[in-house]
């Protein structure tokens, strides 16, 4: 149990440094423009909305992701499992 605290206090010791040595490290002036684009303003705010057609980009990145997540154990063993390994494949992505 001892061993336990002297970690955790060891980690609360080496966060606060950590947090003390950036305080002490970082400018004390407020920049005038962010690190984004070199220093360049922004021409629209970062909460802005998406155009709709990257929302279907992303469903459809995502179907073929989980095709993959599923055909790669189904490779492995589909000559062991036959011809209806093949089937099954194929009404999975009819499905999907």
């Amino acid at each position: 149990m001892g061993a336990v605290l002297g970690l955790v206090a060891l980690l609360a010791v080496g966060i606060a440094g950590v947090y003390a040595v950036a305080a002490h490290l970082a400018p004390r002036s407020v920049a005038e423009t962010g690190p984004f684009l070199s220093g360049a303003r922004p021409r629209e705010h970062a909460l802005s909305r998406f155009h709709v057609r990257w929302y279907t980009v992303t469903l459809v990145f995502l179907a073929f992701d989980m095709e993959m997540i599923f055909m790669y154990p189904w490779a492995v063993v589909v000559a062991e499992l036959g011809p209806m390994a093949v089937v099954e494949m194929f009404v999975f992505l009819g499905l999907l």
